[in-house]
């Protein structure tokens, strides 16, 4: 691909303003939208984004804008990073300002409730189809604060036409920043949204003081219940063994950089869950995506009893200690026929 393409990242949030570093030090004019004047003017001015990625100094080819109209004009590929809830607002707004087709690239990890839809199935939702001409999603272990310091960092992308996978392929990769190709966008999408889940589970776990065997477990049979839930809905169970998988799932349950950990541990102190969104003053994606992985068990009928407790911590305000008694009391059963059930539903897909 060539240089110096135009690419417009539509979120200045830490993870868009990150993504945003990758594609500048790939030579490309980067074109990066937020609705706060004074967050582009310090973009612009300054070269920091001080609010989500302190101390970080951005590249001059990133230039901030608060125009959707213009941070789009001549724009073939978009990277959209907005949270999930805002995106049919942000979608709407788009759709409004551009009348050309345009590459789309999310790389949010979340499902929407109610709807159940997967963030691609949202955008084709509430886009007409001239507007795109293909939808990519990116997905993997990345803290947004080791890839704005140009950390090794692995990625995977997915797409229903794997040639516009590729084409996001070429127009990340670097030296640092190292991005995989993957056919499987169910699995990959249901992997990102729902480690989520498990890395605030764990953050409970953390937040009662409970040790590394607690977490194992839950890592562990956390990526049992994504596998579960995922190959009913379509998905290879061979994804959530990679990137968007495990690798993902142990990024975000074992580092402070994690948001939903974070939020998970100020629960299991004893915190609120009104008072930790306050104090986190970032969107905590797990919250949003525990309600809908619920809906989703119970429309598939997949047994997901760490998602049930989270569910219970969070909506209904059971204690989290009560809740991982209630899970370590579970009736038993045996792992290697949890694992088959996985496949054989695989088998049954086909």
């Amino acid at each position: 691909m060539e240089l110096n393409k135009k690419v417009a990242v539509i979120g200045a949030g830490s993870w868009g303003t990150a993504l945003a570093i990758v594609l500048a030090d790939n030579g490309h004019e980067v074109r990066l939208w937020a609705h706060k004047r004074e967050r582009i003017k310090e973009i612009n001015e300054s070269h920091t984004n001080s609010r989500y990625l302190p101390k970080v100094q951005l590249p001059d080819n990133i230039i901030g804008y608060d125009s959707l109209e213009r941070a789009l004009d001549g724009v073939e590929v978009m990277i959209l990073a907005v949270p999930t809830k805002a995106i049919r607002e942000v979608l709407g707004f788009i759709r409004d300002v551009r009348k050309d087709p345009l590459l789309i690239v999310h790389v949010s990890k979340g499902i929407e409730p109610d709807t159940l839809l997967r963030i691609s199935e949202m955008i084709e939702d509430e886009m007409p189809r001239e507007l795109y001409t293909d939808i990519v999603v990116l997905s993997g272990p990345s803290h947004a604060e080791e890839v704005s310091l140009r950390h090794p960092t692995t990625v995977a992308v997915s797409s229903k036409n794997m040639k516009a996978a590729e084409k996001i392929q070429d127009l990340f990769i670097n030296q640092h920043f190292r991005v995989y190709t993957n056919a499987d966008i169910v699995g990959v999408e249901i992997g990102g949204a729902l480690k989520n889940i498990i890395a605030l589970a764990a953050g409970i776990s953390d937040g009662l003081g409970y040790g590394d065997n607690a977490k194992a477990a839950l890592i562990t049979r956390g990526l049992a219940e994504i596998a579960r839930l995922g190959t009913k809905m379509g998905a290879n169970p061979l994804t959530f063994s990679g990137l968007a998988g495990i690798g993902d799932l142990i990024v975000t349950c074992t580092s402070v950089h994690s948001r939903n950990w974070r939020a998970g541990h100020m629960l299991g102190q004893g915190h609120k869950l009104d008072e930790v969104l306050k104090n986190m003053g970032m969107v905590v994606e797990g919250v949003r995506t525990t309600r809908a992985a619920c809906q989703l068990s119970s429309k598939y009928q997949a047994e997901m009893p760490i998602t049930q407790a989270l569910h219970a911590i969070l909506f209904k305000e059971q204690d989290p200690k009560s809740a991982v008694d209630e899970l370590m009391a579970r009736m038993k059963t045996n792992e290697m026929e949890d694992l088959v059930n996985v496949y054989e539903d695989r088998q049954n897909l086909k």
